[in-house]
């Protein structure tokens, strides 16, 4: 176990923010994440278990204790298995990069994933906020997880219905919140089977592309893939060293879903305010999604608005980026746009990424 002292967090995130971390380790293998957990428990330190760092806010003063990224399946760590008669499974180490997984799955045609393509990370965090995108949820192919309780030092395996998925959320994030280093993923394809688009603007944007309905399924996976990672570029939602906006950690906050009673107080609001127009929403079962950047746009908050050293991307009105700025900037602005929304609009935004207290 190769354990560091004041390791700078800031290199190891998306935002490049975040002050050193007293104690850092990275762990390639099951053994190596339960000596530095060991380590940790003998010595008291608090412990922070860190991925791809594309949906963390560390603080500038930095974490006191024990930071453990873990590097599981990081080098050539993903298994692609397709047997006659069976469906298509890919498993892989939890430092495993999502994006290559996706890749992967897009260059076989097999269809299930395709619309998550781009997004930042490793597979690790994916089962742990239910990562989504463009109306696909990792939810919808997850086999299994196996988990290592970091009390216990048991390792446990989760089936999809044992993970309690929900929009953005599982048992990871609320119960069992910080009990279990995820080991690595499973997850079950299709192949010879059309992608799904659901959601307007990639169907929208693939419809222009090109004839979905006339490719053949593998080819139209490919298709779905390049154009939902076309759409990312045009947000600066793809890590590109070269593009100010990409310092962010995505979208920093979550579509509010309200009830129709909720929704329906929402509209008149805004008409009240003198708003003109309809407000944008999409079904979510019984319930109503309202996009957040509407929310926060029509608060008062405009794509390129900057407070210090933290703004809202000129692309995007989800993404706060880093302007050379520090943590303490970025949750100014986060607050102040929550505030902003509720004041405007009666609804208390709620953030996507950790942010490290």
């Amino acid at each position: 176990m190769n354990l560091r002292e004041n390791v700078r967090l800031a290199p190891y995130t998306t935002l490049e923010l975040g002050g050193p971390a007293r104690y850092f380790v990275e762990c390639a293998s099951e053994s190596e994440v339960r000596a530095a957990l060991a380590h940790a428990a003998a010595h008291g330190l608090p412990v922070f278990v860190l991925g791809g760092g594309s949906n963390v806010v560390f603080p500038d003063a930095g974490f006191p204790g024990l930071v453990l990224r873990v590097a599981i399946g990081r080098d050539q760590g993903i298994t692609f298995r397709e047997d006659k008669g069976r469906a298509p499974e890919i498993s892989a180490g939890a430092g495993a990069d999502w994006d290559t997984l996706v890749r992967g799955a897009a260059e076989r045609g097999w269809t299930g994933v395709e619309c998550l393509s781009g997004i930042p990370g490793t597979v690790g965090g994916t089962p742990i906020q239910n990562v989504g995108a463009y109306g696909q949820e990792i939810s919808e192919t997850l086999v299994r997880v196996t988990g290592l309780d970091r009390a216990t030092l048991e390792v446990r395996t989760f089936t999809a219905d044992e993970c309690e998925f929900g929009y953005r959320d599982s048992r990871f994030k609320r119960r069992d919140r910080d009990r279990y280093v995820v080991l690595d993923v499973t997850l079950r394809l299709r192949r010879d089977t059309p992608p799904r688009v659901r959601y307007p603007e990639l169907r929208d944007a693939v419809t222009r592309a090109g004839p979905l309905d006339a490719a053949a399924p593998a080819d139209g996976v490919r298709l779905v893939r390049q154009t939902v990672l076309a759409l990312r570029r045009a947000k600066s939602m793809v890590l590109d060293p070269g593009d100010p906006n990409a310092r962010s950690a995505g979208s920093f906050f979550m579509n509010p879903v309200l009830s129709p009673a909720a929704f329906a107080e929402l509209e008149r609001r805004w008409q009240s305010g003198g708003g003109a127009g309809a407000i944008p929403s999409f079904p979510a079962g019984d319930m109503v999604k309202v996009p957040a950047a509407w929310l926060v746009e029509h608060a008062g908050f405009p794509k390129g608005y900057r407070r210090g050293g933290a703004g809202v991307s000129a692309r995007h009105a989800l993404a706060l980026v880093n302007l050379g700025g520090t943590s303490a900037e970025l949750l100014a602005l986060a607050d102040a746009i929550q505030a902003g929304v509720e004041g405007r609009f009666g609804i208390r935004l709620e953030c996507e990424p950790e942010v490290v207290r």
